[in-house]
């Protein structure tokens, strides 16, 4: 009796985790994914010869790695596809903050758009974002006005950043801001790119109602430029993984914390 071929929703999900874990480990032997995720050795090469070719990770003789940490950081096609399921929990738990006739700062954190996706179904919203495939998913939603703030183009973000960008958002204002983030450490927040970390500081002075929305992949972390800490935000929502001492700096800092439960099968949350 031949095996059932599994469906390409299981093989994309079997190929994040070997991703989410070759970037957890930096360098693996191709030998041990096989024995790892439990696959024959012809099947793991195609499933890393995918991911290769999205410039995901690098394929040896013999081993694959992980690209550098800034390079991650700073490409949109990693941010995109790491860590899935808890982002959209956390996309889920976040949407449930937005009201009807309210506007809404998101800015171009792939965390939020699971977030964003949800947001077109909501009446009535203005939705200020400086990134461009966030306004590419609401631009399809009728009942939703998108305010582009435009500035510098930045290709590895696919979003807006610089002078103009702060100079726009100083004209502005949101009822609730969502923003994420590249790095915690201890509540310190960083980001690897200077303009975009002046964005997340400007974007907390343009709403009534801050939320921190970050995956566990990102706590235990810096990069070169700080930009606040979590107590500059009204609520953190985070998910279930994310270390004890990092929810302690939040609790600490006076911030109100929401965690998701992680769910591959899809989004749940609690509060």
């Amino acid at each position: 009796m031949s095996k059932t071929r599994p469906s390409d929703a299981a093989v994309e999900h079997r190929r994040q985790e070997i991703l989410d874990h070759v970037i957890a480990a930096g360098e693996v032997r191709i030998d041990d994914l096989t024995t790892r995720f439990g696959v024959s050795l012809m099947t793991m090469h195609r499933d890393l010869d995918d991911l290769a070719e999205r410039r995901l990770l690098r394929k040896l003789r013999g081993k694959v790695e992980a690209y550098p940490a800034t390079t991650m950081e700073s490409a949109a096609r990693f941010r995109d596809t790491f860590n899935q399921a808890a982002k959209d929990a956390l996309g889920e738990a976040a949407a449930a903050h937005v009201q009807s006739g309210q506007t809404v700062f998101v800015d171009d954190s792939t965390t939020l758009f699971p977030l964003v996706r949800r947001l077109g179904a909501i009446e009535d919203l203005t939705v200020i974002t400086n990134s461009l495939e966030a306004a590419r998913i609401l631009g399809p939603a009728k009942s939703v006005e998108v305010v582009l703030a435009g500035g510098r183009y930045h290709h590895e973000f696919d979003s807006c950043a610089g002078p103009d960008v702060l100079a726009f958002l100083e004209r502005t204002h949101a009822d609730i801001a969502f923003v994420s983030v590249a790095a915690v450490a201890v509540g310190r927040l960083f980001h690897p790119v200077q303009d975009y970390a002046a964005l997340k500081q400007a974007a907390l002075r343009i709403a009534s109602h801050n939320v921190l929305v970050v995956d566990n992949s990102k706590f235990g972390r810096t990069a070169t430029f700080a930009h606040g800490d979590i107590g500059d935000y009204d609520l953190l929502i985070t998910d279930d993984l994310t270390p004890t001492e990092e929810i302690e700096a939040a609790l600490n800092a006076g911030t109100a914390i929401e965690q998701v439960e992680c769910d591959p099968e899809g989004p749940e949350y609690e509060i």
